[in-house]
């Protein structure tokens, strides 16, 4: 049997930036407010976290603070991959070293690697780490889909515990449960596609929403492990309007801008990324005050 990583919540925390670098007093308030609403468990130095425009250094450090912040009250996920297989490996392996309880792994970007590609690349990520790995799919931002035939392969090697379907294809992550035994762990990817997931057996979320309403994205899920079927429906329905406004423009920008709304000190991507919108800021000052 595979080991389950979390069931439930996993925020896909953000990253507040300075000109001198991370701002951790930041982090540290939002970290503390996420597992005093509940969360399972913190993605760092993920998408959300914008790990593509942070040195190798900053994630190193960025991890560390959070595993020693968070001191084993929740689970840690240390976002390590990229298009680089041997700096994923390095990375990967320093995750583990520090005590990440484990390792979400994009798959590589710009390279456009093929099926027997992304078997290699994780094949060599998995054997030189032994904690748990999530896969993580992504195709709108990588321009690479891992087919269901492919994630059914990658689950045979016993430390891939599950993987991040954010494709938006229903319709594939149904085949993934099809092929893959009941012990490997499919996550949605989507905050507009939790509860539709979960119905074909998903074990919880790595979100974007929760960043924002860590309380209500646990109650919806709470919902529906308890029955509730009916309110956790609802609730994935009520939200949408939220969902909308944090990704209007590319994630995170919108969501940055929604925390520093919430009395957060998040400051603006970096670039490439730029500075909410004003139609944005709109649309995102809307929903706030409807759902806050």
């Amino acid at each position: 049997m595979k080991e389950e990583l979390f069931r439930g919540v996993g925020t896909a925390i953000a990253t507040p930036f300075t000109d001198k670098g991370i701002n951790y007093d930041e982090f540290g308030k939002l970290l503390e407010d996420q597992i005093d609403a509940g969360v399972s468990a913190v993605i760092v130095c993920g998408t959300t976290g914008e790990s593509a425009t942070m040195s190798e250094e900053e994630k190193k450090k960025l991890i560390k603070y959070t595993i020693d912040k968070t001191n084993n009250r929740i689970k840690v996920i240390a976002g390590t991959g990229g298009n680089n297989t041997m700096q994923a490996i390095r990375m990967s392996k320093y995750a583990e070293e520090v005590g990440a309880d484990g390792l979400l792994i994009v798959t590589p970007y710009y390279n456009k690697t093929t099926q027997d590609g992304l078997l290699a690349h994780y094949k060599a990520i998995a054997d030189t780490v032994s904690i748990p790995i999530i896969l993580y799919n992504v195709p709108s931002r990588t321009g690479v889909n891992i087919l269901p035939e492919t994630c059914y392969k990658l689950s045979q090697i016993d430390n891939i515990v599950g993987i991040k379907e954010a494709s938006g294809d229903i319709s594939q992550v149904a085949k993934i449960a099809n092929l893959c035994d009941e012990d490997f762990a499919i996550y949605s990817g989507n905050d507009d596609q939790v509860i539709p997931i979960l119905s074909l057996g998903g074990k919880g979320v790595i979100s974007v929403l929760s960043n924002i309403m860590p309380e209500y994205t646990v109650e919806m899920l709470d919902s529906f492990w308890n029955g509730d079927y009916v309110k956790a429906g609802n609730m994935q329905v009520e939200a949408i309007d939220m969902i909308d406004a944090l990704f209007c423009e590319v994630n995170p920008i919108p969501v940055k801008y929604a925390l520093n709304k919430m009395g957060y000190d998040f400051g603006v991507p970096r670039l490439p990324l730029v500075e909410l919108s004003d139609k944005g800021k709109e649309k995102v000052d809307r929903v706030l005050k409807k759902y806050m």
